[in-house]
């Protein structure tokens, strides 16, 4: 069902848009978390410590889906929120023919380069060849992730977010038996994790298209809508563009992060595998929470609403504040069961390196919340030159300190860098949200 963002008491509009959001963002993760948790348990460490290597460098293809996800997601619910319908339409073609190309051009770029990436983050070689082979697989499946993203993005442009969260839900579930069955049953080991979840994210793909066509057919725009528009393209390489270079940057510093930590040994490998994917799991989800507020935002300006934006940052506040007390908590008291819940008989390392990175990160979420609250509305108004300062800041500084602080501090200089460049990044786009025009309306 298609929701107008522009009336209603903001706090309520976002609670009931983003919390389906934040349940998808949940299963979404369970796909990485089930491939940790299924090859850490049932095949070994080392598959573990491949997986989570692997992890960095599928997060660089992902950030284009996400970015075609933002751009798409961004422009349409602004037309939506001006009732400009035929624009609409041709917006949403274009998105997806661009797309398709762009997914093509990485799809031959990673099956060409992927051995070099993995050399280039100094894999080490007694998990080289199962990084490599989880990501050639996981390139294969590029273009289920590519139209999932798109339509998810347009389903969020359209105010509806419970449709693309009950797909993933039953994909997510599905994935967990599927990796199981292919390799405890079919012993397949690393390429049955990878099989598992290419085969669940397509199924998710199809179905989340068919019901994306189904409901832009229910729209009937007063004139015919061009099937491609360069104008709409530009609007949309605008914020997509950005987002994608965001969303890589912080994937390569990621990966330049991972080299860092591969010069340690397998265990704090490990250990730090399973616990990125517990605190990707919360930034991912704030992040998600930024990207509803970005569609709110969207839909807002589209219909000249600006004083709800002031409204919808407070809410945005509440919202991810409420959901960081429990996950501080958690973090803090239960941080060595859940780097267990990774690892079959782990080592010492793996598990110290696990918890400690969980505990020095954790209370820092408060902040990191902030930023992805204000960068939400500096995308939906498509500031997007504030955004980008924001973003780069908070990658730079934790990619340089990660290499500098593990000079003096080892693996714990590593950890201190991401508290560092959240605090610094949120600053920054906290100003840049006070000086929007939003503030003077």
């Amino acid at each position: 069902m298609n929701k107008d963002l522009t009336s209603g008491k903001p706090e309520k509009v976002l609670w009931s848009f983003c919390l389906p959001l934040f349940g998808s963002i949940i299963f979404q993760q369970l796909y990485n978390i089930a491939d940790s948790f299924v090859a850490g348990k049932f095949i070994g460490e080392n598959a573990l410590a491949a997986v989570g290597n692997s992890y960095e460098i599928t997060l660089i293809f992902l950030a284009f889906g996400f970015g075609c996800n933002i751009g798409c997601s961004v422009i349409v619910s602004k037309l939506f929120g001006g009732a400009r319908y035929s624009e609409l339409k041709t917006a949403v073609r274009t998105a997806i023919i661009s797309s398709t190309v762009l997914c093509a051009l990485l799809m031959l770029f990673g099956g060409i380069f992927c051995g070099s990436l993995l050399k280039l983050i100094r894999t080490p070689d007694n998990v080289f060849h199962d990084s490599k082979l989880y990501l050639e697989i996981y390139i294969l499946g590029l273009p289920a992730v590519f139209f999932y993203n798109i339509s998810t993005g347009i389903f969020s442009a359209l105010g509806d977010s419970k449709t693309p969260f009950c797909f993933l839900a039953a994909s997510s579930i599905s994935n967990i038996a599927m990796d199981i069955l292919f390799v405890r049953v079919f012993d397949m080991g690393v390429a049955g994790v990878a099989w598992a979840t290419l085969i669940c994210q397509s199924i998710s793909c199809v179905l989340a298209l068919i019901f994306v066509f189904r409901r832009l057919s229910q729209i009937h725009p007063k004139e015919k809508s061009p099937v491609f528009s360069w104008a709409l393209f530009k609007e949309i390489a605008s914020v997509a563009v950005p987002s994608i270079l965001q969303q890589s940057f912080i994937s390569v510093g990621n990966v330049v992060i991972q080299g860092v930590i591969n010069g340690f040994d397998t265990g704090i490998m490990a250990g730090y595998s399973a616990s990125v994917k517990l605190n990707n799991l919360v930034i991912t989800s704030f992040t998600t929470i930024g990207n509803g507020i970005s569609n709110y935002t969207a839909q807002n300006v589209g219909a000249g609403k600006l004083p709800r934006i002031r409204d919808g940052f407070k809410a945005g506040l509440k919202m991810v504040w409420i959901i960081c007390v429990p996950l501080v908590i958690l973090y803090l008291t239960a941080s060595r069961p859940l780097v267990n819940l990774f690892i079959n008989n782990p080592s010492k390392d793996a598990v110290n390196s696990g918890i400690l990175f969980l505990r020095i990160v954790a209370p820092f979420y408060f902040i990191i919340s902030v930023k992805l609250v204000s960068d939400g509305i500096l995308r939906g108004a498509t500031m997007m030159k504030q955004f980008m300062i924001g973003t780069f800041t908070d990658l730079i500084l934790r990619v340089v300190l990660a290499y500098v602080l593990s000079l003096f501090f080892g693996s714990v200089g590593i950890w201190c860098a991401w508290p560092i460049g959240w605090t610094v990044s949120m600053v920054i786009s906290v100003i840049f949200y006070r000086r929007g025009k939003w503030m003077k309306s």
